[in-house]
C-alpha cells in the first residue's frame, strides 16, 4: 500500500516537473509510429496488390529464382579447314571463242521512287535519342525500367530488375521500336542492333544495358537466354542456322550463340537455367534479303581493271551507311551472303557501265567480261590481314573494298551474272577455296548438283575463263554447293 503511494506521489512529481511538454512528447511518438505503421501497411497493401501487365512475367520471375547451372561452350564453327591461299598465280591469258546468242543487257527500273524522305518516329522530348545509320531517333523510356538495375550482382540482381522491367509501362517502348523497325524494313540484325543501341542510351552500366536488351528482345517473341559469367551478364541468341566464330551453348536441341563474343575471345563456361521466356521462339535469323531503308549517304567510286591491256572504268554510287549496317554483321551462313541484294542505286551504275561494252557480244564474251572484271578490279588478300579475322562481305562490301579474297568475289560474281544474265549459278566451296559454277552449255571443267552439271568459273584465279578452274582442285570434290534463291 505504501508503495503504492509512493508510485503515484513520485508520478505526479514527474508530472510537475516536466510538465505538458513530456505529454506533447509522448503523443508525438506514437503519432510517428502511428503513421509508420500506416506507411508500412500501405506498402505492403499496394506490393500485394501489384500486378504483371504480361501474365506470362509472374512465371517467369519464378523461373529466374529456381536453380542455375553451368553451361560449357561448344567450339566455334569455322568456314575453312585450312588456310585459304596466300597468294594464288595468275592463269595464261586467253582469247574467248565467241559463242552463243548476242546480249542485250536490260537494266530494270523496279526501285520504289521515294516522293517523301524516310520517316522515323521520335521518342517523347527528353527520353533518349540517338543517330541509328543516318537517321535520328527517339524512344520513350518508362520510369521502372530508367530505375531497374542489376543488383545484387547475381542471380537475385538478374530477377529484380525483370521484376522492375515487367512492372513498368514499357509498352510504349515496344510499340516506338516497332514502329522504327517498320519505318526502316529492319531484319532481325537490325532489331538486334536497334535494341542494343536503346539499352546502350539508357544505361552507362554494361551489365544493365543487356539486361534491358534481353527484356526487350524477349517481349518481341525473340529466344534470348540470359547467363552469368564471372558475375556479369552475357546474352545467348538462338539461332537456327550455324554463326561462324562464335561461341555458342547448348540448351536441348537448340543452339545459343554468344554474339558479343564474336571473334573475340576463347569461349568460357556461363551460369544460366533452362527456361526461355514462355512464348519467345523466334530464332535471331541473320537472312538480309531485302535491304535496310537507310538515309542517304551518298558517296562515290571508280573501280578499274584492265583486259588483254586496255583499260576499263565502271564508276559507282553507293550508301555509306549501308555498308556501316553490314560490317556490324557476325559471319553468317553463307546462304546469308549469297543471297543478299546490291543496293539499287549501285546495281544501275554497275549494269549501264557493264552494257556499255558487252551490248551486241556473244553470252561467252559477255559473261567473262563480267568474270574479268571481278578477277582483276580488286586486290587479292586474306581476311586475316585485311580485318584481323575471317570477314565474309556482302557484294556491296566487296564493291567498297579495294581488297577482298576468294568468297567475297564468287558472292559478287554470282550476283551479277544472275541479275545481268538470268544465269543459274552455285557457290562451289572446297576446303581451303571459294569458287562459282554456272548452269550455262559451254565446254569446260564441270561440277555437278544433283541432276545437272555446272561449268566453273573462278573469280579469283585471274585471267582464268569461263570453264577453266585452277590446277589445284581439278581433281577435288567440292565440300559444299551454296544454293543462291532464284535460280
Amino acid at each position: 500500500m505504501l508503495i503504492v503511494q509512493q508510485n503515484r506521489v513520485g508520478v505526479q512529481k514527474l508530472f510537475r516537473l516536466l510538465g505538458h511538454f513530456s505529454l506533447l512528447v509522448l503523443l508525438s511518438i506514437s503519432t510517428l509510429n502511428a503513421q509508420q505503421s500506416f506507411k508500412d501497411f500501405k506498402k505492403s497493401q499496394i506490393d500485394s496488390f501489384k500486378e504483371y501487365k504480361d501474365k506470362r512475367d509472374r512465371e517467369f520471375s519464378n523461373y529466374l529464382k529456381s536453380e542455375w547451372e553451368a553451361y560449357y561452350p561448344k567450339e566455334p564453327q569455322q568456314f575453312y579447314k585450312k588456310q585459304k591461299p596466300v597468294e594464288i598465280e595468275p592463269a595464261t591469258p586467253k582469247v574467248v571463242t565467241p559463242v552463243g546468242p548476242k546480249i542485250n543487257i536490260k537494266i530494270k527500273d523496279d526501285e520504289p521512287t521515294k516522293e517523301e524522305p524516310l520517316v522515323v518516329p521520335e521518342g517523347k522530348v527528353g527520353d533518349i535519342s540517338f543517330d541509328f545509320f543516318g537517321s535520328h531517333v527517339g524512344f520513350s523510356i518508362p520510369k521502372g525500367i530508367k530505375e531497374a538495375n542489376f543488383y545484387p550482382t547475381n542471380q537475385s540482381g538478374i530477377a529484380n530488375f525483370f521484376d522492375s522491367a515487367a512492372l513498368s509501362d514499357y509498352e510504349q517502348l515496344l510499340l516506338e521500336i516497332n514502329k522504327v523497325s517498320k519505318a526502316m524494313n529492319l531484319n532481325d540484325w537490325g532489331i538486334y542492333l536497334l535494341v542494343s543501341k536503346i539499352s546502350d542510351n539508357v544505361y552507362e552500366n554494361i551489365d544493365n544495358s543487356k539486361l534491358l536488351s534481353w527484356f526487350l528482345l524477349n517481349k518481341l517473341d525473340y529466344a534470348v537466354r540470359i547467363g552469368l559469367r564471372k558475375r556479369h551478364v552475357v546474352l545467348m541468341h538462338y539461332s537456327d542456322k550455324t554463326i561462324y566464330s562464335t561461341p555458342s551453348y547448348s540448351f536441348g536441341k537448340k543452339r545459343y550463340y554468344l554474339i558479343s563474343d564474336y571473334a573475340k575471345r576463347e569461349p568460357e563456361r556461363v551460369f544460366s537455367f533452362n527456361h526461355d521466356y514462355p512464348g519467345s521462339t523466334k530464332p535471331l535469323d541473320l537472312s538480309l534479303e531485302a535491304l535496310p531503308l537507310l538515309e542517304d549517304n551518298l558517296q562515290s567510286k571508280v573501280l578499274t581493271f584492265y583486259n588483254f591491256e586496255k583499260k576499263y572504268e565502271i564508276p559507282i554510287t553507293y550508301n555509306k551507311n549501308l555498308i556501316d549496317f553490314m560490317a556490324s554483321y557476325p559471319q553468317a551462313d553463307y546462304e546469308t551472303f549469297f543471297n543478299a541484294p546490291i543496293q539499287r542505286q549501285t546495281y544501275k551504275d554497275l549494269a549501264a557501265a557493264i552494257k556499255k561494252h558487252i551490248d551486241g557480244k556473244k553470252a561467252s564474251e559477255a559473261m567473262n567480261f563480267v568474270l574479268s572484271f571481278v578477277q582483276k578490279a580488286f586486290k587479292y588478300e586474306l581476311d586475316s590481314k585485311q580485318f584481323g579475322r575471317e570477314k565474309v562481305m556482302f557484294a556491296q562490301e566487296t564493291l567498297y573494298f579495294e581488297k577482298s579474297d576468294c568468297e567475297d568475289r564468287a558472292i559478287l560474281f554470282s550476283y551479277l551474272i544472275k541479275e545481268l544474265f538470268g544465269v543459274s549459278v552455285l557457290g562451289v566451296k572446297y576446303e581451303d577455296h571459294m569458287a562459282t559454277a554456272l548452269y550455262i552449255p559451254l565446254d569446260g571443267e564441270k561440277v555437278k548438283s544433283g541432276s545437272k552439271e555446272f561449268v566453273i568459273a573462278d573469280p579469283t584465279y585471274i585471267n582464268a575463263t569461263i570453264g577453266t578452274g585452277m590446277p589445284k582442285y581439278r581433281n577435288k570434290l567440292p565440300q559444299s554447293f551454296i544454293t543462291i534463291k532464284g535460280n
